[in-house]
C-alpha cells in the first residue's frame, strides 16, 4: 500500500458517464454524492444520469454490436486476459477504493479484486470454446448446422455489496460471447465500476462495447432501455422484489433474462459433524462481506445434541472480531452500507428477542459515526421470527435447534428462496441424501464458501433464473441458430 492514499485512489477515478468510449457529463449536469459508510462523509460526486443519458448509452452499444460480434474469439479473450492482468497489478489501490465506498475491510476487498479478476481469466479461456454442431437429418436427406451467436446488446444491473466482482461476473461472459453492454452499478458503490471501465478501455476494449451509466434513479433510467426493444437481454443481481418488477418489464419485449436474486440460506449442522469445521464454516458463511451477501448463512439449524456447544464456540469467535473502519489494521467487521441497513438489522434482532430469542453476544447498534452493527449471535430463535423469513444482510447469526433429519430439511426448505444451503455432517450417506433434498441451486457441503468463477452460480425458486460462471455462464449471452441444409 506504500504510496497509495485515500484521496489519490478516489481522484484517479472518472466521475462522469462512460459512453461510446468517452467520459461525458450527464446532460442535466446533475451529480450525486458517494459516501464513506464508516464515517458518513462524502468521498466525491459522480454524474447522475437521466433517461436520455441511458438511451445515449444504448445507442452506443447498438452501434458497436455488429463490429464487436465480428471480432475473433481469440481477440476478445486476449482483451479479457489483459484486463485480468491489470486488475491483479492494481489490486491494492482498487481494494482501497472499494473499502472507501462500500466499507468492507481492506483484506476482504483485496480478496474480492482477486475473485473479480478470475472471472476475466475464466471467460478469456471460454471465448475460444464457443462451439456448435453438425448432424445428419434422421431421414438422411439433409444436414443440420448449429451455430452459437451473441444475443446482442445487453443491459447489466449490479448491486453494491460486491461492486467489482458482480461486474466482472457479467461483463466477462458478455465480452467473450461478443455482446455489447450498458451497465448500471449501484448508486452506493459506483466508483469500482467506473475504475473497471477505464481498465477495460486500457486493455483494448473497443469504444461502445461497454457503457457505464451511474444514477440515483435506477428505475427511471433503466426501464426505458428495457422497453426500447433494441436491447436483447437483461442480467440483474439484486433483491427478489426488484427482480419481479424487471421481469414484468422484460416481458413486453420478450428480453432474455438472467436473475440472481435474494437468498435465505440455511446452515444445517448435524450432531455427527466436525464441530471445528462447522464453526469455521459458519464464520465464513456468515461473516463474509459483513453478512451483506445473498449467499450469507441466514438461518442456523443445529441438532440439539450439539446446539449448546456450537453456540458457545461460535459466540467466542464472533466476540473476538475487531470492528471498525475497513482501512484500520486488523479490522474484520466493517460498517454496514447505510443507515437503512442498520435500522433493518436492529428491527430483525428486536423482533426475535421479543419472541423469546436470547442474545449471546452483540445485539444492539454501536453509537457514534458510521453505520456499525456488531457481530451478533442469537439462540433459541423461534421459527416464526422475522429472521427466519427475511434476508438479514448483516452480521447476525440466529440459531434454532432441531431433533431429526426430516425436521432439519423441512425447516431449511421452508422459504420462498433457494440460492444456497450449507450442510455439515460426517455421514456420507446423510450428506448425499440431504443435499439432494435441499431446495437450493448450490450446496456448501462441509464448507462455508461456494462461490467460484469456474462453477455455476445461481438459485431456484424465487432466488433467480439462469446461472453465472462455470462452463454454462457464457450460455446466457449466446443464442442458438439452426441452419437446415438440403443435399
Amino acid at each position: 500500500m506504500s504510496g497509495i492514499t485515500e484521496n489519490g485512489v478516489v481522484d484517479a477515478v472518472g466521475k462522469e458517464l462512460f459512453i461510446g468510449g468517452k467520459w461525458v457529463a450527464a446532460r442535466s449536469g446533475k451529480t450525486f454524492d458517494v459516501q464513506d459508510p464508516s464515517t458518513g462523509e462524502v468521498l466525491c460526486q459522480v454524474a447522475d444520469a437521466a433517461p436520455e443519458d441511458g438511451l445515449a448509452a444504448l445507442d452506443a452499444a447498438v452501434a458497436a454490436q455488429a463490429d464487436w460480434a465480428a471480432v475473433a474469439p481469440r481477440e476478445r479473450g486476449e482483451i479479457l486476459r489483459r484486463a485480468y492482468d491489470k486488475l491483479i497489478e492494481r489490486r491494492d489501490e482498487l481494494a482501497l477504493l472499494m473499502t472507501l465506498e462500500m466499507g468492507k475491510p481492506l483484506a476482504e476487498a483485496a480478496g474480492e479484486i482477486t475473485y473479480a479478476a478470475e472471472f476475466f481469466r475464466w471467460f478469456a479461456e471460454e471465448a475460444v470454446r464457443i462451439d456448435g454442431g453438425y448432424a445428419v437429418a434422421p431421414n438422411g436427406s439433409g444436414r443440420f448446422l448449429i451455430a452459437r451467436q451473441p444475443v446482442g446488446p445487453t443491459l447489466l444491473i449490479t448491486p453494491w455489496n460486491f461492486p467489482m466482482a458482480m461486474g466482472t461476473r457479467k461483463i466477462g461472459p458478455a465480452v467473450a460471447a461478443g455482446c455489447t453492454m450498458v451497465i448500471k452499478p449501484a448508486a452506493q458503490t459506483p466508483l469500482s465500476m467506473l475504475a473497471l471501465a477505464q481498465i477495460l478501455a486500457d486493455a483494448g476494449l473497443p469504444e461502445g462495447v461497454l457503457n457505464v451509466v451511474t444514477t440515483k434513479d435506477s428505475g427511471g433510467v433503466m426501464e426505458p432501455l428495457i422497453r426500447d426493444g433494441r436491447a436483447r437481454k437483461l442480467s440483474f443481481t439484486g433483491s427478489t422484489g426488484v427482480g419481479r418488477k424487471l421481469l414484468e418489464q422484460c416481458a413486453e419485449k420478450v428480453l432474455r433474462t438472467s436473475m440472481e436474486l435474494g437468498g435465505n440460506a440455511p446452515f444445517v449442522v448435524f450432531d455427527d459433524a466436525d464441530l471445528d469445521a462447522a464453526v469455521e464454516g459458519a464464520m465464513q458463511a456468515k461473516m463474509r462481506n459483513i453478512g451483506e451477501a445473498c449467499t450469507a448463512a441466514n438461518r442456523f439449524y443445529v441438532q440439539r445434541g450439539v446446539a449448546e456447544e456450537f453456540s458457545r464456540r461460535l459466540t467466542e469467535r464472533m466476540q473476538a472480531l475487531p470492528m471498525g473502519r475497513g482501512t484500520d489494521e486488523g479490522v474484520v467487521v466493517g460498517p454496514l452500507i447505510d443507515e437503512a441497513a442498520v435500522k433493518k438489522v436492529t428491527e430483525l434482532v428486536k423482533d426475535a428477542t421479543d419472541r423469546g430469542a436470547r442474545v449471546l453476544t452483540g445485539g444492539s447498534r454501536v453509537d457514534g459515526p458510521g453505520h456499525f452493527y456488531p457481530a451478533t449471535v442469537l439462540t433459541d430463535v423461534p421459527v416464526d421470527a422475522r429472521l427466519a423469513s427475511e434476508e438479514i444482510f448483516g452480521p447476525v447469526a440466529p440459531i434454532t435447534p432441531f431433533d431429526t433429519e426430516d425436521e432439519a430439511v423441512e425447516k431449511a426448505n421452508d422459504t420462498e428462496f433457494g440460492l444456497v444451503s450449507y450442510l455439515f455432517t460426517s455421514d456420507l450417506k446423510r450428506a448425499l441424501r440431504v443435499s439432494e433434498r435441499l431446495e437450493a441451486g448450490m450446496i456448501g457441503l462441509n464448507q462455508g464458501i461456494v462461490s467460484n468463477p469456474a462453477a455455476p452460480f445461481g438459485g431456484v425458486k424465487q432466488s433467480g433464473l439462469g446461472r453465472e460462471g462455470g462452463t454454462v455462464g457464457i450460455d446466457e449471452f449466446l443464442e442458438t441458430k439452426y441452419i437446415a441444409v438440403s443435399l
